[in-house]
Parts: C-alpha cells; sequence; structure tokens
C-alpha cells in the first residue's frame, strides 16, 4: 500500500476545527525565533518570579505537545490516539531532579506507568532518562573513567537498583523501554548500563531499547559495535534510531573547551547517517527490533521502500516508526493508515516539570529549517480544505 505525507485530511481528522486553529497560532508564533526566544525567556523569568501562569502554558504550548499533567489525563489523549490506530511511548517528562530521595521518588511513577500500559491496547513503550534517576555529575565522573568514593560508589549501585527494577516489571509485563541517549559526555554509563539491560531482558525480543544519535559521527560505528556485544552475549538488540536533540549544546561545549566537536560537519551527514543506520537494522532484522523516531518524510520514505523490498510487513512488530505528540502528524496518521506500526511520544507531568521539555520543542521548531513551515503549511491547507476551498 502506498503512503503519501501529504494528505492532511488523514493526518488532522483527529483534531476539531478549534484545536487545528489553535495549532495554526502556535506554529506561526514558533515560526519566529525572536517571538520564540522572548516567550521562552519571559516563560523562566515568570517561574522565577512565581507569576501564576501555569495555566495560559497549559492552554497554549502544553495542550500541543503535552499528554495531560497526571497519568489519567495522559490515558485519556492516548485512548484518542487508538481511535486511530496510534500507538504511545508513554513519557513521564519531569527533569532537572538531583537528589537520591527524588531519583527513588521517579521509581514507581514509572512501574505505575508499565503497569497502565500493559493493561492497554496501545501503549507499547515507556521512555526513560538515566538522568532522571543518576546525577548527571556523577555520569559524567564514571564517563571519564575517575574513580568513585565509597558515597558515590553507592550512588552508582542505586542506580542501576533503580534502573533494573524498572526494566524487569517491564519484562514481566512484556512492556517495551526505551533509554534515551543524552549528553556525550556522560554517555558511556548510559550506554554501558543499558547493554547490560538488555543483556538480561531481550532474549526473546526487544524489551529494552538503546538510543543511538546520529548527529554524532561515531553513532553509526557505535551502532554496529553494539550488534557485535549483542551476539557475543546472545541478546537482541533494541535500537531507538534518532538525529538527535543536544546538537547545540554538543557544539557550545566543545568550542568552549578547545577540543574537537564530536557534532556531524553538516545535516547532509547526519542524514546520510541516518539513513545507514536505518537501513541496517532493518537489513539485521531477526537480530534488530527497531524504532524509527523521525520527522523527515524522506527517511521514512526510504524505510517503506526497504521493507517492502524485503518483504516486512508494514505491521512487522520489529519495526516501529514515531514522531512527538503535537508534530508530524502528516507522517504519524498516513503511516498508521497505511498499516504501518506507528506510535506518539507522550510526555506528562505537571506543568513546571515538564518546562524543560517544552522549550526544547519551541527551540527546535524554530531551529530545524522547514520545520515550523511545513507543520505550518500542512494546517494551513487543512483549514482552507475544510472550508472547501
Amino acid at each position: 500500500m502506498s503512503v503519501s505525507f501529504d494528505n492532511t485530511e488523514i493526518a488532522f481528522r483527529y483534531r476539531s476545527d478549534k484545536a487545528l486553529k489553535k495549532a495554526q497560532y502556535m506554529f506561526a508564533f514558533m515560526g519566529s525565533p525572536a517571538a520564540t526566544q522572548m516567550g521562552i525567556g519571559l516563560t523562566k523569568l515568570a517561574f522565577k518570579i512565581s507569576l501564576p501562569i501555569s495555566g495560559i502554558i497549559k492552554k497554549t504550548v502544553f495542550q500541543l505537545f503535552c499528554g495531560g499533567e497526571t497519568l489519567a489525563e495522559a490515558a485519556q489523549t492516548a485512548a484518542m490516539l487508538h481511535k486511530y490506530n496510534i500507538g504511545v511511548a508513554l513519557d513521564y517528562g519531569v527533569e532537572g531532579k538531583s537528589t537520591e530521595a527524588d531519583f527513588d521518588a521517579a521509581v514507581p511513577e514509572f512501574i505505575k506507568a508499565i503497569d497502565y500500559a500493559a493493561a492497554q491496547p496501545n501503549i507499547p513503550f515507556i521512555p526513560i532518562k538515566i538522568t532522571g534517576f543518576a546525577r548527571f555529575d556523577l555520569l559524567e565522573k564514571i564517563h571519564n573513567k575517575k574513580e568513585l568514593d565509597e558515597t558515590e560508589q553507592q550512588e552508582w549501585n542505586n542506580v542501576w537498583t533503580r534502573i533494573e527494577s524498572i526494566c524487569k516489571r517491564a519484562h514481566e509485563k512484556s512492556i517495551r523501554i526505551l533509554v534515551d541517549a543524552e549528553e556525550s559526555w556522560i554517555q558511556d554509563p548510559i550506554d554501558d548500563l543499558t547493554n547490560a539491560m538488555m543483556a538480561r531482558f531481550n532474549q526473546e525480543k526487544a524489551i529494552v531499547f538503546n538510543t543511538f544519535q546520529m548527529y554524532l559521527h561515531t553513532s553509526l560505528p557505535y551502532l554496529k559495535k553494539s550488534l557485535q556485544i549483542a551476539e557475543e552475549q546472545g541478546f537482541i538488540l533494541g535500537a531507538k534510531i534518532v538525529r538527535g536533540a543536544y546538537m547545540e549544546k554538543e557544539r557550545a561545549r566543545a568550542n568552549a573547551m578547545g577540543y574537537l566537536s564530536p557534532v556531524q560537519p553538516n545535516k547532509k551527514s547526519t542524514d546520510n547517517d541516518y539513513d545507514v543506520a536505518v537501513k541496517y537494522c532493518i537489513d539485521n532484522i531477526d537480530r534488530i527490533h527497531t524504532f524509527i523516531g523521525t520527522h523527515n518524510e524522506e527517511s521514512c520514505y526510504k524505510a517503506i521502500k526497504l521493507m517492502q523490498e524485503k518483504g516486512i510487513a508494514p505491521g512487522d512488530d520489529r519495526v516501529y516508526f514515531s514522531q512527538l505528540y503535537g508534530m508530524s502528524d502528516n507522517i504519524s496518521f498516513n503511516l498508521s493508515d497505511a498499516g504501518y506500526n506507528c506510535c506518539k511520544y507522550l510526555p506528562y507531568g505537571p506543568v513546571k516539570d515538564v518546562m524543560p521539555y517544552l522549550m526544547r520543542r519551541a527551540q527546535e521548531n524554530t531551529s530545524v529549517a522547514g520545520q515550523t513551515g511545513r507543520e505550518l503549511s500542512l494546517i494551513n491547507k487543512e483549514v482552507l480544505r475544510r472550508r472547501g476551498q
């Protein structure tokens, strides 16, 4: 079955006229870098001086990109998406915590999300960030191969216990865990921990997925090394392939500290490595289960073509496509309509706690060439179609 990402009737059929107009306004706003930066600055200031702006944010950018403040609210959004055969990666989007008590408190929230997902037909994935369970400085120290003192070693042991308990429950409930990639200077312990969890829980199918950010020139070689590790240790590799989320921060740090940037020299190199990585995964479908996270239409078309050439059914459980909630509905809903496995990354959590996520989404739509323009043009097209023009 052919797929077209230009079909706006399918893409936006879940949005009422009012919701579509609100999205039109928000993407028009994000089309202005100056307005976006000003909005982010004012929001940070408002929270700093305790102005009551959560309600305004919840009705605007939060509503566009998040599933709700609570699991119950996110469940309603997930149920709505299920009507259109869209799955959900249910993401408890709280960030920026730093104490052992905070990290311990996060575990039952994820266990609760896993248990809820297991009782639903369309929540196959739960994403986690290791920095939601470990201090950033601790991960950086381990990455730099510095010796831990007794207290730090206990902290690291606690991190393993937290992640293991989450992955164990996910394995018991057959829910898949997406371990997010983070900054390159803390990534080694994240990879080591994730590989250990895959070795334990990915014996029959991929329950735990590592994330490969293809804007890093080291990611494609590491993907191939990861398959080698999986083969040597006898587990199935779960591979979430993304372009990545920390590019500007990576470049700025490399420039400030005077080392060679780990970022690809240009977008073309990133795009090439991305498509090569997806092909590598699909070529090895018996040993790699793949989560294709992208808003790039061309990459999706290439993946579809590869699946068709290899006789892989659109609904094969070993391949999933994914986009962020509130973005690239033209990809998600048209893929799902054609029978491909597709899910939305659906963050939820208190407005203030998910602000770092929302700010990244606003900045991404402003900085990624053509992203906001493409979103807005499709929405405009659908508005006109509904008017009969």
